[in-house]
C-alpha cells in the first residue's frame, strides 16, 4: 500500500523535489501537494519578463496543470494551510480541507520583507514576489506615472526595470553605497548603475526610508535626512525572509528558518523542509541551485536512496539585468589574506576579477563577459592550486585570453553540477536524457529535461554537452514546429490543411503524426482558427479548442467572476441602450461598471451562472472583448462637432466596425479612425488606424499601445471612404492568411516587413481577391452566443462543456465537486 506524502507549497523548490522524487520512486507515495497560489508551478525568476511584457503567465509555467494530473498529484490550488497536527499526521486548510499524511514535506518559500514604515498600509504600496504583484504594477502604469521602488539588490533591479517597461518614470532608492551589494564589488557596480542610468533609472543611494507620504494612497517617500520623492507606486525590495509562522506553531524547530539536519528533516519525526524555508547548517539560502540540490538529497532519502546527505552549497549567481550580464561566486570582497587578479574594459563595458587565497580561487565577479563563469565556478570548487600561476586562469599559460570553450567547459564540469538554474538541471540529468531516453536533439533535451526552457543563458552549454556525449555527427538539429506536440511549422500546417482538405483538429494531428495526439492549449486553438481561416464553409467552429474567456464569451477576473463588454459601435450609444445596461447591471448586482479605453462600458464581477440570461436581456452584440478577434474601433467626434474636424470619424468608425465584428483574427485586432491629424483617437498606436487630412485619409498598420508600445506606420494614403474599406479589409485578410496565431500585427509587421505588406496590397486585383476572401467569411459568421442562449441542444452542450472537468472553462482554482480542476489546459 502506497503511502501517503503532503507537500505544503507549490514552488520551484518543493515541486523539483517531486519530480526527482517521481523518477527515483514513482510508485512509493499517494502525493497531495497544497498551494497558496490559484496558479501551477511556474518561473518565479521570470516574474520580471513577465512584468517586462516579454512573457506571460503560460510561458512561465514549468509544470502546467495536466502535469499535476498525468503524475496522479492532487493539488489543492489557492489554499493555504492553517494547522498541523503533528501527533495525528493531519494538515488543515483555510477552506476546512483535511489531509492525513505519513511523510510531510514544508515547502513554504519565503515572504517578502516588508519595511515597517509609517503610512506602509497605504493604497500603491506592494512588494515584487508573485504574478498578482506583477498585475498590480501593470494595472498601476496605466494611471499613474512616478514609481519608486526601495531596494537596489537583484529583485528590484528587475521591478525597477519592468517598470520602466511600462512607461513609468522609476528611481531606485538603495541604503547601501552602491547596488547589488551581496552579487557585485564596488567596481561592477558602478559599471551596472551607469549603464541603468543610461536606460533611465534615477538612483537614490544611501538612503534611509522614515515614512510614507499621502492619505489614502501614496504621494511620496519621505527620508531621514528630511528630503523626500514623489511616488504614486512604492515597490519594496528589500529581502526575504523564510515563511516559517505555520511550522513555528506546529511546534516544529525553527530558527531564521525551520532547522533542518544534512537529510533535510525536521525536528518532528516524519516532516521536512526544503526550500527557502528551510535552515540548514544556520544558512537559509536564497537562489535557486542550493534549493534544488536540496531537494534532490530529499528525494533520495524519501525514495529509499542512499545518499551522502545534504553538505551545503558554494553559492554563485550568473544572471542579466536589463540586459547586462552578471555573475559572481564565492568570496568576490577583497578580505584579509585574499588577493585578487582584475582586468577592466571600460570602452567594452567589460570587468573581471579573480579572488584567490593561498593559490585557489575562492571567488570572482564577472561584468559585461561571462563566458568564463561556469569554468571558474568549477575552479572554486575543485579547489585546484594556481599558487605561481594565478594569472593563467584569466590570461592562460600563453598569456592569452583563457576563455575556455564550451568543451572544455563540459569536460571539467563534475556530474551533480547544475547546468539549467532556472530549472535546477545538472549535467548528469542531461547526460542521461541522452543516453537512456534518446535525445539528440536541443529541443528534445528541452522537452525531457526542461534545461534552456526558461531564459536560455544554458543553451551553449547544453548543446556542448549534447555534442560531447553523441559526438558532433550524431546530433540532430531540429527546427522548432507550431508547439511541443509537432515539429511541423505553421506555413506547413496551413499547406497541408489546403492540399489535403483537412478540416478538423483530429484529422490534423492525425495525419502529420502530431507527438502528442491529444495537442496542447498553444496548437489546439491555433489550428482551430487556422482550419476556420482555410475552410470557413466547411469547418465546424471548435468550441473546446477556445480559450475559457471565449468559451464563456466574457473575461475572467482574478476573484473568478467575470467582464461583460456589449457591443458600442464607434463608442457611439443611445438612451435606451444606457437604460437597457443600466437595468441589467441593476438587477444582477454588478458591483462596478467601467468605461473602457475603448469606448465601451464594462460590466464587471459577474457570477458565471448569470451569464446566459444577462446576455439575453441585454440584447445586445458582445464587444468580443475576450477573442482574438475586432475589439473597438476608437472615434473622435471629427467633423460631426470638432471645429478641426475634416472627415466624419464616427461615422467612419461605425462602418468598420459594423463591416468586421466578429472576425476572427491570429490576435486582438483594435482599429481607430481620428477626424484630423491631432488624432485624438490614437489612430497612430492601433493595429490599424485612420486619420483624416484635407482630401483624403492615411491608413497607418502595426502599432500597438501596450507593454511594448510601438508606433504604426504610414501604408498608404487615399481619397475616398470606399477606399478606407477597401484597404482595410484587404490588410485585415493578409494578416489573417500569413500571420502567426497570436501574433500580434505590431509583430507580424516588423517579422515579414512594411514592404512585403504594401506589395501584396499595391495592385488592386490583389486587393479585391482578399476582399471577396474576407467577405466570405464574413457572411458565414454568427453571434456563437446569440446562437447559445436561443438554441436548447447548443444551450446543454455549452453546460456539459463549461463543466466537465477533464476540458471544462472552469477558472484557474476553481473549485468542482469541492476540488480544483487540474486538467483545463486552456486557462
Amino acid at each position: 500500500m502506497k503511502k501517503k506524502l503532503v507537500m505544503i507549497g507549490n514552488g520551484m523548490a518543493g515541486v523539483s523535489f517531486v519530480e526527482q522524487l517521481l523518477k527515483l520512486n514513482p510508485n512509493r507515495y499517494d502525493i497531495t501537494i497544497i498551494g497558496a497560489e490559484p496558479h501551477p508551478n511556474y518561473n518565479r525568476i521570470m516574474l520580471s519578463s513577465v512584468l517586462a511584457g516579454d512573457a506571460n503567465m503560460q510561458d512561465i509555467v514549468l509544470n502546467d496543470w495536466n502535469w499535476y494530473s498525468s503524475n496522479h498529484i492532487e493539488l489543492h490550488a489557492g489554499q493555504t494551510v492553517t494547522r498541523i497536527d503533528t501527533a495525528a499526521r493531519l494538515v488543515t486548510t483555510n477552506q476546512g480541507l483535511e489531509v492525513a499524511y505519513d511523510e510531510l514535506v514544508l515547502a513554504t518559500g519565503s515572504l517578502p520583507f516588508m519595511l515597517p514604515l509609517p503610512g506602509a498600509d497605504k493604497e500603491g504600496v506592494i512588494a515584487f514576489r508573485d504574478i498578482k504583484d506583477c498585475e498590480t504594477m501593470i494595472e498601476t502604469a496605466k494611471s499613474y506615472k512616478k514609481a519608486v521602488v526601495i531596494g537596489g539588490g537583484l529583485l528590484g533591479l528587475e521591478a525597477a526595470r519592468g517598470l520602466l517597461n511600462l512607461n513609468m518614470e522609476v528611481s531606485v532608492v538603495h541604503i547601501h553605497n552602491y547596488l547589488m551589494e551581496r552579487q557585485l564589488d564596488l567596481t561592477a557596480a558602478r559599471m551596472l548603475q551607469a549603464e541603468l542610468e543610461s536606460q533611465g533609472m534615477k538612483f537614490l543611494l544611501e538612503k534611509h526610508s522614515d515614512s510614507i507620504i499621502g492619505r489614502k494612497r501614496v504621494a511620496g517617500l519621505k527620508f531621514k535626512d528630511g528630503t523626500h520623492v514623489e511616488a504614486d507606486l512604492i515597490v519594496m525590495a528589500v529581502g526575504i525572509r523564510p515563511n516559517v509562522q505555520l511550522a513555528k506553531d506546529s511546534g516544529i524547530e525553527v530558527n531564521r528558518g525551520i532547522v533542518v539536519d544534512d537529510q533535510m528533516r525536521t525536528s518532528i519525526p516524519n516532516v521536512y523542509a526544503v526550500g527557502e524555508c528551510a535552515e540548514h547548517r544556520g544558512i537559509a539560502y536564497g537562489l535557486v541551485a542550493p534549493l534544488y540540490e536540496q531537494g534532490a538529497v530529499l528525494a533520495k532519502s524519501l525514495a529509499g536512496v542512499e545518499n551522502e546527505g545534504y553538505q551545503g552549497s558554494v553559492v554563485s549567481t550568473k544572471l542579466k539585468v536589463s540586459g547586462v550580464n552578471v555573475f559572481s561566486a564565492g568570496i568576490f570582497t577583497d578580505e584579509p589574506g585574499t588577493k585578487a587578479l582584475r582586468v577592466q574594459d571600460e570602452l567594452d563595458g567589460i570587468y573581471k576579477k579573480v579572488v584567490f587565497r593561498d593559490g585557489k580561487v575562492v571567488g570572482s565577479v564577472l561584468f559585461g563577459d561571462t563566458a568564463d563563469g561556469s569554468r571558474l565556478f568549477s575552479l572554486i570548487r575543485s579547489g585546484e592550486d594556481f599558487s605561481g600561476r594565478e594569472k593563467e586562469v584569466l590570461f592562460g599559460a600563453g598569456g592569452g585570453s583563457s576563455s575556455a570553450s564550451n568543451e572544455d567547459l563540459v569536460a571539467a564540469m563534475s556530474g551533480d553540477e547544475i547546468v539549467c538554474g532556472c530549472n535546477g538541471v545538472t549535467k548528469d540529468t542531461i547526460v542521461e536524457s541522452i543516453t537512456e531516453n534518446g535525445c539528440v536533439s536541443l529541443n528534445e533535451i528541452k522537452a525531457c529535461t526542461k534545461a534552456s526552457a526558461s531564459c536560455g543563458g544554458c543553451k551553449p552549454l547544453v548543446e556542448a554537452i549534447l555534442t560531447a556525449t553523441l559526438g558532433a555527427d550524431n546530433v540532430q538539429t531540429v527546427k522548432e514546429g507550431i508547439c511541443g506536440c509537432t515539429r511541423h511549422t505553421r506555413d506547413e500546417v496551413v499547406e497541408a490543411i489546403k492540399r489535403m482538405r483537412l478540416t478538423t483538429s483530429k484529422e490534423v494531428m492525425h495525419v502529420m503524426e502530431w507527438d502528442n495526439p491529444e495537442g496542447c492549449s498553444k496548437c489546439r486553438p491555433a489550428l482551430n482558427y487556422y482550419l476556420g481561416m482555410v475552410w470557413p464553409e466547411e469547418h465546424d467552429d471548435e468550441l473546446e479548442s477556445r480559450f475559457v474567456n471565449e468559451r464563456n464569451h466574457a473575461n475572467i477576473q482574478k476573484d473568478g467572476t467575470f467582464s461583460v463588454v456589449p457591443r458600442i459601435y464607434g463608442g457611439v450609444t443611445t438612451p435606451d441602450d444606457l437604460q437597457k445596461i443600466a437595468s441589467v447591471a441593476q438587477k444582477y448586482q454588478v458591483p462596478l461598471v467601467k468605461i473602457t479605453g475603448g469606448q465601451r462600458i464594462d460590466l464587471l464581477g459577474v457570477k458565471k451562472e448569470d451569464l446566459p440570461q444577462m446576455w439575453k436581456e441585454l440584447d445586445m452584440p458582445s464587444g468580443y472583448a475576450y477573442g482574438k478577434a475586432l475589439r473597438t474601433v476608437k472615434t473622435c467626434v471629427g467633423s460631426t462637432f470638432c471645429r478641426f474636424g475634416t472627415q466624419d470619424s464616427i461615422k467612419m468608425g461605425i462602418e468598420m466596425e459594423k463591416r468586421f465584428e466578429r472576425l476572427n483574427t491570429p490576435a486582438k485586432v483594435k482599429l481607430a479612425v481620428s477626424g484630423c491629424p491631432r488624432n485624438c483617437a490614437e489612430s497612430t498606436i492601433k493595429d490599424l488606424g485612420v486619420v483624416a487630412i484635407d482630401g483624403g485619409s492615411e491608413i497607418y498598420v502595426g502599432g500597438n499601445g501596450g507593454t511594448r508600445v510601438r508606433a504604426a506606420e504610414l501604408l498608404v494614403k487615399v481619397k475616398t471612404d470606399e477606399e478606407v474599406l477597401e484597404w482595410t479589409a484587404a490588410y485585415l485578410q493578409y494578416y489573417r492568411e500569413t500571420a502567426n496565431f497570436g501574433e500580434r500585427t505590431s509583430e507580424w509587421v516588423q517579422r515579414v516587413g512594411l514592404d512585403t505588406v504594401k506589395k501584396a496590397l499595391e495592385k488592386k486585383e490583389d486587393r479585391e481577391a482578399l476582399v471577396s476572401r474576407i467577405d466570405k467569411t464574413l457572411g458565414l459568421m454568427k453571434d456563437p452566443w446569440k446562437q447559445i442562449i436561443e438554441n436548447d441542444e447548443l444551450r446543454s452542450a455549452f453546460d456539459a462543456l463549461t463543466a466537465a472537468p477533464e476540458r471544462g472553462a472552469a477558472a484557474a482554482g476553481e473549485p468542482v465537486d469541492g476540488k480544483v480542476i487540474l486538467s483545463d489546459k486552456d486557462r
